[in-house]
């Protein structure tokens, strides 16, 4: 599920489709990102609020706890487990948005390799994923253990004939919200459930 995606316009272009008011998105510039294939483990670009700035930092696609150092760092988090796991209990509250262009799913349709296929909207409009990290700190800088996920629902209706999960993807008002510190915990998992 969701195992690469692209972000290929410039990180303002996001910002403006997010329609947050006061935005400022800071780290990756005024460029179009162009990253047409990103593999997990490599840098993405979530958003972030610090105080009442937005941040756009280049963070590893993929997080685990310091205690789980004999597993791969998992990049996605089921909506399920997500909120009250152990596992993600500590980034739980540090909420993202990861805006992509499109992800792509790999089907097994019986020949000897996988049919990708590209999942868009289609107006062509950014995808806002919920997502949650260790995301870094403006006054401290990036960390070694920065990393992040994104969050993962069941696919009942519209995707189960190409993957059983896909990214819970958020309209612009409810990111706008997802990315609020002042938005309850409870609050947050409730729209990601839904």
């Amino acid at each position: 599920m969701c195992g690469r995606l692209s972000q290929y316009r410039g990180i303002h272009d996001f910002v403006a489709a997010l329609s947050m008011p006061n935005a400022q998105a800071n780290s990756v510039g005024e460029l179009p990102l162009e990253r047409y294939n990103v593999a997990p483990t490599t840098q993405v670009a979530p958003l972030h609020m610090q105080g009442d700035l937005l941040h756009a930092d280049l963070v590893r696609w993929g997080w685990r706890p310091h205690w789980a150092k004999d597993r791969a760092a998992p990049i996605n988090a089921r909506v399920e487990k997500v909120a009250h796991g152990p596992f993600f209990r500590a980034i739980w509250p540090h909420r993202a948005i990861t805006p992509i262009d499109n992800w792509f799913e790999w089907v097994d349709e019986g020949g000897p390799k996988k049919q990708p296929y590209l999942i868009r909207r289609r107006d062509g409009a950014p995808i806002f994923c919920a997502a949650i990290g260790q995301l870094p700190d403006a006054d401290k800088g990036p960390d070694e253990h920065d990393g992040f996920v994104i969050i993962t629902a069941d696919s009942a209706g519209g995707m189960v004939d190409i993957h059983d999960r896909r990214p819970v993807v958020l309209p612009s008002d409810l990111a706008r919200e997802w990315l609020d510190p002042a938005t309850p915990k409870e609050r947050a998992e409730q729209m990601v459930l839904h």
